[in-house]
């Protein structure tokens, strides 16, 4: 199963172009399970709400979509992710969405494919192999 970041997620659900190779990364680890953190649709919401995102559908309709039938995977925050997200090792910047998201792929043993410098520079966090995101 592969973690999505939340702006992958987007890109994936509206099939927007993806840099490098990244799109077809994903679609041959698919077979085994996509999935986002419960945060990623608190972020869609809140960019929707501020105007820094569009969406082609109503946002309940889209999360609806964007879940069921594209077969990507809800993964709660428990509180074990909660906790986790507040001791990750090393730095790592305080973006609250961004700490439960590292924390969910450190917890629940999942690559992220994301395309955010911070969290790819960040070395206890395992990427989604691709052509611009790599295992560390």
């Amino acid at each position: 199963m592969i973690l999505l970041d939340t702006h992958v997620w987007i890109w994936w659900v509206q099939d927007d172009p993806m840099p490098g190779g990244l799109r077809m990364t994903i679609e041959y680890g698919a077979a085994e399970g996509l999935a986002v953190s419960a945060i990623s649709c608190w972020e869609v919401s809140m960019l929707v709400e501020r105007g820094r995102l569009e969406l082609a559908k109503d946002l309940d309709e889209w999360l609806d979509l964007a879940l069921h039938p594209s077969g990507v995977s809800l993964i709660p925050i428990s509180p074990e992710i909660a906790m986790a997200s507040a001791r990750l090792p090393g730095k790592f910047h305080r973006d609250p969405a961004d700490q439960i998201i590292v924390a969910t792929s450190r917890i629940c043993d999942l690559p992220l494919a994301t395309c955010d410098e911070k969290i790819r520079a960040y070395p206890y966090v395992r990427l989604l192999q691709g052509t611009l995101i790599h295992d560390r």
